[in-house]
């Protein structure tokens, strides 16, 4: 997903709206970093290297914290009645 794709929706007066634009960019930015660490992980699986700079143990600690917010928000977006599936398709 293109997170200009988001711009419209983060700069309404709605607040569902808003609430689905961080939403849409909390998600991608978890699978971004999420097939991320699936390379780094892979790479050194097979003895490969790849450049970070930062230990992947803070790489998918950040991951996880990412993941309990989205479930956070799925969690709210359930009781205040946002939609949050099917707004943009990757």
């Amino acid at each position: 997903m293109d997170l200009n794709k988001t711009v419209e929706l983060m700069n309404s007066s709605d607040y569902r709206e808003r609430f689905q634009a961080e939403y849409l960019q909390t998600k991608e930015r978890y699978e971004r970093l999420k097939r991320f660490n699936n390379t780094i992980e892979a790479a050194e699986l097979i003895g490969d290297e790849v450049k970070h700079d930062c230990p992947l143990s803070l790489l998918r600690r950040q991951q996880s914290v990412m993941g309990e917010y989205l479930h956070i928000l799925e969690l709210r977006a359930e009781l205040e009645n946002v939609e949050l599936e099917g707004l943009y398709e990757h």
